[in-house]
């Protein structure tokens, strides 16, 4: 009898596509990915089902879009008795692990028992959601997660040197926002950490059983704090403006998209959602994007080099054989495409398009692919089903990635629903054959109530964009791979924009009312 194939699911946390030397990126080395794109399957179009974290994660637990799971926006916790492909994968007989970051709940909202928020406190380790086991760290080293405790009860004068998160402080030598020099050992940073605790898992594995372990990296999601013995990595005066950068163009191109594009560059509009809420845009600096773009890619090598330690480990133990490996992120990140950072509703490629490798195990004898076609973080659950042998929950409404070019693979998915009541955007977007085309709903602004969590977040009132419903934004990609057209207004594509926008609605999974919060911490 075959054994069962164990599967490595790792992730990342606002790594864009274009990070990886296998996808095109030139800054940082990322070798042992780049190894697993090549023994396996790359894919060259894959799709988030949203742009921000929670919501995204939730998708890659459910198999389902955040209008089904509920998780539409950060700050709306996935209930605790939501089906996982934790608890299939658990009941098909999988020991289940999650180490690093999870966020299906709210990290710093703290008026609320979650579970996620009680288990390192409490010294638990699980069950939770379906995991077996479960060990925590997010960006700071936060005491609710067991990395926070872990550095506060043996190395209390680390904690000092991380960034804080959101807050927009500058720092490094540009004084660029979100950036710390930490003089944390390498050895103690959560990088490091979540992969010596995989390890741990891992040896502590009965391998009678199959495994599915979550390994879940909380970088390159600013702060960008790695350690400064890691800095000379990327020298970040040698480093150029991003191919996405606009330039002397950047207004032109701002000006011809909805109006929250320009009014974020230039400060009326905070984008609450996407970073810190004192970030403007307009004057960042481009030595201070050199910085974070170095720092960006030293936090993306040292990713690589614990997802290659793991690798070996697994060799070592004689686990790779049967062993399927896959690599993705929640979400892209702007860094510095249209002179913008961080995050928010956006949805173009920087924030779309995220890595998608799989390395299917040895034992499987699946040849090395690129897939071209479009797919979606909603495929991963159900693929994670077949590798399981496990049929797919009918509650999953993505379909397992194919290995080959599939020509059936035409379109995917993202929505964007606003975390707050008073900015009130709602964005659905579709990609399919050339096209990437956003459709805006009527903004549903609470024009009523005006609250104090917003006040320093919003600019002055009115300052927010106030859609209708007949915004939005329509690229042809092969034409303008930056997507600096938009050719949502031109006369000459109004056909087919039309058709695309009735295709995408077509589409849209039937989902679940959901109220939205007032305010919604992350």
């Amino acid at each position: 009898m075959a054994r069962r194939r164990n599967i490595l699911f790792v992730t990342t946390d606002q790594q864009r596509w274009d990070a990886l030397g296998c996808n095109g990126g030139t800054l940082a080395r990322t070798p042992a990915v780049d190894g697993l794109a090549r023994e396996g399957i790359n894919y060259t179009r894959p799709h988030v089902q949203n742009v921000v974290c929670m919501p995204s994660r939730a998708t890659m637990a459910t198999g389902q879009y955040p209008r089904t799971h509920g998780v539409v926006c950060n700050g709306v916790a996935l209930p605790e008795d939501s089906p996982t492909i934790m608890r299939v994968l658990s009941d098909a007989g999988y020991h289940t692990g999650l180490v690093g970051k999870a966020h299906f709940e709210p990290l710093f909202d703290l008026r609320r028992e979650f579970p996620q928020n009680q288990l390192a406190p409490a010294d638990s380790t699980g069950p939770w959601l379906g995991f077996d086991h479960v060990e925590l760290a997010v960006h700071a080293p936060i005491p609710t997660t067991h990395y926070g405790r872990f550095l506060a009860h043996e190395h209390p004068r680390a904690l000092l040197g991380f960034g804080w998160l959101l807050s927009g402080l500058g720092g490094g030598e540009t004084g660029a926002p979100e950036v710390k020099v930490n003089p944390i050992p390498r050895g103690l940073y959560h990088t490091d950490w979540v992969r010596d605790r995989a390890e741990g898992f891992l040896r502590a594995h009965d391998p009678s059983a199959p495994f599915f372990l979550w390994v879940s990296f909380p970088d390159p999601h600013h702060p960008w704090d790695p350690p400064a013995s890691e800095h000379r990595r990327v020298p970040w005066r040698d480093v150029p403006l991003p191919e996405g950068h606009p330039g002397k163009a950047l207004y032109r191109v701002l000006a011809d998209k909805p109006r929250h594009w320009l009014d974020w560059y230039e400060g009326r509009f905070h984008n609450p959602e996407g970073g810190s809420s004192r970030f403007v845009p307009a004057r960042l600096q481009d030595d201070q994007l050199r910085e974070i773009n170095a720092l960006v890619h030293v936090e993306n090598e040292l990713v690589d080099e614990a997802v290659g330690r793991l690798l070996a480990f697994l060799r070592e133990r004689g686990l790779d054989e049967d062993t399927d490996v896959f690599f993705t992120s929640d979400h892209g990140e702007l860094q510095g495409d249209f002179g913008l950072l961080f995050k928010g509703p956006y949805h173009v490629d920087a924030l779309l398009k995220v890595p998608l490798v799989w390395r299917p195990a040895p034992s499987a004898g699946v040849a090395p692919a690129v897939v071209r076609e479009p797919v979606g973080l909603v495929d991963l659950a159900p693929t994670f089903c077949a590798i399981a042998g496990v049929p797919v929950p009918p509650w999953m409404e993505g379909t397992p990635l194919p290995t080959s070019s599939d020509a059936a693979r035409r379109f995917v998915l993202t929505e964007w629903d606003s975390q707050f009541r008073n900015v009130g955007m709602h964005l659905r977007t579709m990609f399919v054959d050339r096209w990437l085309v956003t459709s805006y709903l009527a903004s549903t602004r609470d024009e009523g109530g005006r609250f104090p969590i917003l006040e320093a977040t919003i600019a002055r009132p009115g300052a927010i964009p106030h859609y209708t419903g007949e915004e939005g934004e329509l690229y042809d990609v092969v034409e303008d791979p930056l997507q600096r057209r938009n050719l949502w207004d031109d006369p000459r594509h109004k056909s087919t924009r039309d058709d695309l926008v009735a295709t995408l609605r077509a589409r849209l999974p039937r989902g679940r009312a959901t109220a939205l919060p007032v305010t919604a911490p992350v």
